[in-house]
């Protein structure tokens, strides 16, 4: 999420002081013929002479003889009619030399503004209608300035006046979560985003991603998962899947810590929502499947590479783990004798291993057949069992089968690896 901006303030600021007009008594009896735009004010005469020739000198930019003008009337005032007067002068005259100062790109400090703020947010006579955007571009100056607590107690009071800016809710966000309430500020976004989307919107891509970064940063990994399937909803592209399934668990800062057996089924993942991205992927994927006794998945991610063009043909390490994936693969021969014995077994173990070469070798009926005996027998760790089983219905075309077998996984990490292949099923990449 960007940094807030600096306060534009000109327009906003001086809205509600444009429309006070400050006589000389000479004046008065003119005045009250002439509709009153303003707060009807009654000034006290040693204010309203200078009052009066302040605002005649800020209508031609003599900011000199207006800051005179005010000190003196300033230093007079004993009411509270006096005091708003002096701070809406105050205001309008800090907020043009500000608007004056952009206009010839030329440095601006803001701090003139405070004073009069916080003195018309304190005055009773200050027009309810204005309250909301000073508490709010007060709050702007407090973020700016890193006073963290001033700036959500500013922005709460705008948002309690009913100043409906779309930016205030996230700024209070990116308040709380840089001030170091990373838990309080994911609540606040979460609520955000719901608004947004209740209210027809679709919220920014680059909310998710802050979101995911900031509660992965202080390592809240429930937080993070959280997130991370918001965002993968939310935007399923390739691009989204890849970079959730790394933060969620392929590498040390990832938001939780996973064995190899645990990154395969999240490299088939990527596979399957075809979010491999390069060599490292390919190679490393082929790898550790290769570690795993799997050597028909090795050849296939290798072969599936360099097709893709993602693995070089000159890429030693690809062919060499080629090379000794299609001799153990001869070596192995079929499959026929295990799932014989798997079938007789005493426990699931050897059904769950022969499911498992199954799978790699992409014979997901046979897989599946040998994943339901395995849970039968019992003995085995149901939740990597029912996770397998989950990724071989998914991958023949099941659907419905695939979401029942992954809803019968209860325990972390393996939970979450389950509701991500449940959340591909539902949103597939878009592109």
């Amino acid at each position: 999420m960007k940094s807030i901006s600096k306060v534009a303030v000109a327009a906003a600021l001086t809205a509600g002081v444009a429309g006070i007009a400050v006589s000389t008594p000479a004046a008065a009896a003119k005045e009250k013929k002439q509709e009153q735009k303003g707060p009807a004010l009654k000034l006290s005469k040693e204010v309203q002479g200078p009052a009066s020739a302040a605002q005649t000198a800020l209508g031609t930019k003599d900011f000199a003889t207006a800051a005179a003008q005010l000190a003196t009337a300033q230093a007079a005032a004993k009411t509270d009619d006096d005091r708003y007067i002096v701070a809406a002068l105050q205001l309008q005259m800090e907020a043009t030399k500000i608007q004056d100062a952009r206009a010839a790109n030329q440095p601006v400090s803001e701090e003139g503004l405070k004073a009069p703020l916080d003195a018309l947010i304190a005055n009773p006579k200050t027009p309810a209608v204005d309250l909301p955007k000073y508490n709010y571009q007060r709050g702007i100056m407090a973020a700016n300035a890193k006073d963290s607590a001033s700036a959500i107690q500013f922005f709460q009071r705008a948002q309690q006046l009913g100043y409906n800016d779309p930016n205030l809710t996230l700024q209070m966000v990116k308040i709380r979560m840089d001030s170091g309430d990373i838990a309080g500020g994911s609540a606040e976004l979460e609520k955000a985003i719901d608004a947004q989307i209740a209210a027809g919107q679709k919220p920014s891509e680059e909310l998710y991603r802050y979101a995911i970064a900031k509660t992965n940063q202080k390592k809240m990994g429930p937080q993070t998962v959280g997130w991370i399937k918001r965002y993968v909803v939310a935007y399923p592209t390739a691009k989204n899947w890849r970079d959730g399934i790394v933060t969620y668990g392929m590498t040390q800062s990832s938001a939780v810590t996973l064995d190899k057996a645990q990154k395969v089924d999240l490299y088939r993942l990527m596979r399957a929502t075809k979010s491999l991205a390069d060599q490292y992927d390919y190679e490393n994927y082929a790898q550790w499947t290769y570690d795993m006794g799997l050597p028909y998945e090795t050849k296939t991610v290798l072969t599936e590479g360099k097709a893709a063009g993602k693995i070089p043909a000159s890429s030693a390490s690809a062919n060499d783990l080629l090379k000794v994936a299609n001799q153990a693969i001869a070596n192995e021969g079929s499959l026929a004798p295990s799932e014989a014995k798997a079938k007789s077994g005493a426990n699931g173990r050897v059904a769950a291993n022969t499911g498992d070469a199954y799978l790699g070798s992409g014979n997901y009926a046979k897989a599946i057949e040998l994943y339901k005996v395995a849970l039968q027998k019992g003995g085995v760790d149901a939740d990597t069992v029912n996770t397998r089983l989950g990724i071989a219905l998914a991958n023949s075309g099941d659907k419905e089968g695939a979401k029942a077998a992954f809803a019968q996984v209860k325990t972390a990490p393996r939970a979450d690896i389950a509701s991500l292949w449940t959340l591909y099923l539902d949103n597939p990449p878009t592109a």
